[in-house]
C-alpha cells in the first residue's frame, strides 16, 4: 500500500509517550512536535493509530499545506483541491478549525472561508451544494493555520478517541481516558504487578491498566470511526484488524481500585463491568488513611483532589495522609502521584525521584515518581537499586520544556482550549447532566443491558466479520434476552449514549 502522512494529536507532555506507541506499532518517519505527532503510514497504519493507539485523540491525514495570509488566500487555496475525491455527491461534511495567527484571530471565520470554498467549487461543477453536519457529518475536515502556514486535514476518527466507549456514567471531574493511559505507560508498568489507585474515582485508571495490561486495542468499545464513511473504505482490512487478538497477553496480577465515597464506587464498578473487566478489577470503599502493606508488590498511580473543581475539608491534610501512608505502608514499591500545586507535593513529605511535566485540561501539573524503600538510600542503591535511569535523567532534564522560564502552577490561556481546541474533551456542553435527567436519555439508559461477562466474552460481543470466535449461546444469555451479540448487532447491542461532563 502506499504511504502517505499522518498526524496524531495528543495532549501536552504525552508527546515522548504517543511517539514511543506509533514506533512500535510500526510507523515511519515519526517526529515529535507540539501536541502531535507526526509519522506516515499507509491505510492499515491509518486504521490500526485509531483502533490501537492509548494516548492518541485523533488522528487526521492531510491533504494540502499552503500559505495564506489573507481570507482570499485561503479561499483561492481551498478552492484548488478537487473536493470530488473526497465528498460524494449526497454526503455531508463538516470542517473544525484550530487557528494561531495574527491574520486570522477568528477560527470561525476559517472554519466559514473554507466550507464556503467548498460548497462554491461543488454549485459551480455540479449545480449543487453538499450539506454541512455539525453533529454526525460523513467527512470531517480539519483545518490547522499557524501565522500563514495552513494545513488541510481529513479527520479520520471523528469524536476524541478518548471516548472509548465503556463509560457508563461518571463523577464529578473525570480523569481524561487519554491522560489516564499515558500516565500508566510513564510508570512503565505493563502487568507485572498488580495495580492500586487509592482513589479511582470512576474507575478510569484501573480499566486503562487492564486494557495495558492485557494490550487489548482501547477502539475495541468503540462504536464507529470517521474513516469508516470515506469513499475508499477497506471493509475487509479494518474487519481483519479489529478481530486480531494475536497480541493480546494474559495477566496474572490484579488491579484494585478504591473510594471513599460509595457513588463513584458504584459507578467504577458498573464502567468496570461494561468493559468486561470484573475478573481483573476489585473497586472497593476505602479511605486511603486505612491503606495497608499490600502482600503483592504493587505500584499506585493516583490522582488525588487539586482543590480546584474537587476539594476536600482539609486538602494539605490530605496530602500529609497520603506521605505518610506511603512511608510507613507501601515499602519496597513505588507509588506515582498527579498534583497541581507544589504546596500540596510539599505536605507528602518525600522526595520524588522523577517529574514530569503534564497538562491535564488547563491545569500545568506534575507526575512525580516516589519510590519507597526500607531503609536508607544509600543501602538501597547499594543493593544494586537504580532511583533514576538514564533515560528517565534526559526526561528529568526537559522538565522546563513547556515554555521558557515557565511557572508551576500556571494555567494554559484557556481560549486555547488545550490539544489545539480539536479535541473538544472540555466543551462538551450539550452533553451537560441535568439535560438527561429524564426523557428519552433515562429510558435508553435503562434499555441498556447490564451486564458482567468477563472481557473475552465481552470482546466477542463486539467482533466483526464472518469469523469463527462468535461465542455460543451461554447458560447465562438469558441476562441479555437471550441475544448474541454477534455482527448482526455490530458491535454490541447494548451501547446507548454515554455520560461525558466536561473533562479535565
Amino acid at each position: 500500500m502506499q504511504e502517505f502522512e499522518l498526524i496524531a494529536k495528543t495532549f501536552m507532555g504525552l508527546e515522548q509517550v504517543l511517539a514511543k506507541e506509533l514506533t512500535q506499532l510500526g510507523a515511519n518517519n515519526v517526529q515529535i512536535g507540539r501536541r502531535m505527532v507526526s509519522f506516515t503510514g499507509d491505510k492499515e497504519m491509518m486504521y490500526r493509530a485509531n483502533f490501537q493507539l492509548h494516548t492518541a485523540i485523533r488522528i487526521l491525514k492531510p491533504i494540502a499545506h499552503f500559505k495564506a495570509k489573507s481570507a482570499e488566500d485561503m479561499y483561492e487555496e481551498v478552492m484548488k483541491i478537487d473536493w470530488s475525491k473526497y465528498i460524494l455527491q449526497g454526503k455531508t461534511f463538516s470542517v473544525d478549525s484550530v487557528v494561531y495567527s495574527e491574520e486570522f484571530t477568528n477560527s470561525r471565520f476559517v472554519t466559514y472561508k473554507v466550507k464556503d470554498a467548498i460548497v462554491d467549487q461543488f454549485r459551480e461543477r455540479t449545480g449543487t451544494r453538499p450539506n454541512i453536519s455539525v453533529s454526525n457529518p460523513d467527512i470531517r475536515l480539519n483545518i490547522h493555520v499557524a501565522e500563514d502556514d495552513a494545513t488541510l486535514s481529513l479527520d479520520s476518527s471523528g469524536e476524541s478517541l478518548h471516548r472509548r466507549g465503556y463509560r457508563q456514567e461518571s463523577v464529578e471531574a473525570p480523569l481524561n481516558e487519554v491522560l489516564a493511559a499515558g500516565m500508566i505507560l510513564m510508570t512503565g508498568w505493563k502487568g507485572e504487578t498488580d495495580f492500586i489507585d487509592p482513589m479511582c474515582g470512576s474507575g478510569t485508571l484501573p480499566i486503562e491498566a487492564a486494557l495495558i495490561a492485557r494490550n487489548i486495542s482501547p477502539g475495541v468499545f468503540r462504536k464507529e470511526f470517521a474513516f469508516e464513511k470515506w469513499p475508499d473504505f477497506d471493509q475487509e482490512l479494518f474487519d481483519a484488524i479489529y478481530n486480531d487478538d494475536s497480541q493480546e497477553r494474559e495477566f496474572t496480577h490484579h488491579i484494585y481500585g478504591y473510594d471513599t465515597d460509595m457513588k463513584a464506587v458504584n459507578t467504577a464498578r458498573m464502567n468496570v463491568a461494561a468493559a468486561g473487566f470484573s475478573r481483573y478489577i476489585t473497586i472497593e470503599q476505602q479511605d486511603f488513611k486505612d491503606f495497608t502493606q499490600p502482600k503483592e508488590k504493587s505500584v499506585i498511580v493516583m490522582n488525588p483532589p487539586y482543590g480546584e473543581r474537587i476539594s476536600t475539608p482539609n486538602l494539605l491534610g490530605t496530602y500529609k495522609m497520603i506521605g505518610e501512608r506511603l512511608k510507613h505502608q507501601f515499602m519496597g514499591n513505588e507509588a506515582w502521584i498527579l498534583s497541581y500545586r507544589e504546596e500540596c507535593f510539599r505536605q507528602i513529605g518525600l522526595k520524588p525521584s522523577i517529574k514530569i511535566p503534564v497538562y491535564n485540561g488547563s491545569l500545568e501539573c506534575e507526575f512525580r515518581r516516589y519510590q519507597m524503600f526500607d531503609g536508607k538510600m544509600s543501602n538501597f542503591r547499594h543493593e544494586g537499586g537504580v532511583v533514576k535511569t538514564e533515560e528517565e535523567k534526559r526526561e528529568m532534564a526537559q522538565k522546563h520544556r513547556f515554555k521558557k522560564d515557565r511557572e508551576f502552577k500556571k494555567r494554559l490561556d484557556e481560549n486555547e482550549e488545550n490539544a489545539e481546541a480539536d479535541i473538544r474533551s472540555f466543551t462538551f456542553h450539550s452533553l451537560e447532566r441535568n439535560k438527561f435527567s429524564g426523557g428519552k436519555f433515562r429510558e435508553e439508559r435503562e434499555r441498556r443491558p447490564r451486564f458482567d461477562r468477563d472481557v473475552e466474552d465481552r470482546k466477542r460481543s463486539f467482533r466483526r466479520g464472518d469469523d469463527d470466535r462468535r461465542r455460543p449461546f451461554r447458560e447465562d444469555d438469558h441476562k441479555f434476552g437471550g441475544k448474541r451479540y454477534d455482527k448482526s448487532n455490530k458491535r454490541g447491542g447494548f451501547r446507548g449514549k454515554n455520560t461525558y461532563k466536561n473533562e479535565d
